[in-house]
């Protein structure tokens, strides 16, 4: 077992990808129970919108990788995104992203703490 005294190399296995009801495709990439951060992938397909939903003690952020999309904090537009953006979801703040782009938009989640489904709410 990989623990905080002994630290690993983690490997991304694409075939481990799994759609969620949230409207995306997430490859879980890091997420131990003991650790104070998860990091998933996500992909969005071309013209979706992820299901508006919130993170109960629990902030994101996302690294975006490929693709371009429009961010959607508390019902507001915050912007548009692409390649290299990262954008801070606080938590507890209703959010959806939409791919606004004719590629898929795929991004890095970063939550600290680590993800639990249990602080997952949707809006």
């Amino acid at each position: 077992m990989i623990s905080k005294s002994n630290p690993g190399v983690f490997r991304t296995d694409p075939a481990a990808e799994f759609p969620t009801e949230e409207h995306c495709h997430i490859i879980e990439i890091f997420n131990l129970q003991e650790t104070a951060c998860s990091i998933a992938r996500s992909r969005v397909e071309p013209g979706v919108t992820t299901a508006n939903h919130l993170l109960r003690e629990t902030a994101e952020w996302y690294y975006i990788l490929q693709g371009r999309g429009e961010m959607i904090l508390n019902s507001s537009p915050a912007g548009t995104v692409g390649p290299g953006d990262v954008i801070h979801i606080p938590a507890g703040t209703p959010q959806c992203i939409r791919n606004t782009g004719k590629e898929d938009l795929i991004f890095l989640c970063i939550c600290t703490p680590g993800f639990k489904s249990d602080v997952y709410e949707a809006v």
